[in-house]
This record gives C-alpha cells, structure tokens and sequence, in this order.
C-alpha cells in the first residue's frame, strides 16, 4: 500500500472541492486546523467541520494560500527532546 503524504493546509487557505455547497458555491475558507479541518463557505458563510482525510480526497485545487506564520502560532512545533 502507498503511503500519502498529508496536504500541508494553512489557516485562511481558500479551497476549492469537487461539489457545490448547496447555496452554490464552490470556495472554501479554512479557518481551524488539527485532525478536523473547520471550513466557512465563501458564499454563505456557513461554517462546517470535516476530517483532514474528506477534505484531501475532495479537494480540486487552491484558490489563495493562507499564512504560515499564523498558521505555525496554532500548531505547536514538536520539542527537542535531546539536552
């Protein structure tokens, strides 16, 4: 079996996914991160929560890239175990 990397999403990353929301867009907002991703839909604003894993297999592509430095202040960096 292949091994897949995890997609490296950062918070206000917006994601485009294979369906429509209902309301009928197609844009999504990230706007959590951990093991659920928490996404806002641009046309409505609705907020969701979906698994990391759903929302990689049904991603189409990035609409804009969020920023990293927000994003790492969330997710701890693992500690340095060797002192």
């Amino acid at each position: 079996m292949t091994e897949r990397r995890p997609i490296p999403f950062l918070l206000g990353d917006v994601v485009r996914l294979r369906r429509p929301h209902p309301c009928g867009g197609s844009t999504w907002l990230i706007d959590r991160l951990g093991a659920d991703l928490g996404l806002r839909c641009t046309t409505c604003a609705r907020h969701v929560l979906f698994a990391r894993s759903a929302v990689e297999r049904r991603l189409v592509g990035f609409e804009s890239r969020g920023d990293i430095a927000r994003s790492e202040a969330v997710i701890p960096r693992p500690r340095d175990t060797a002192t």
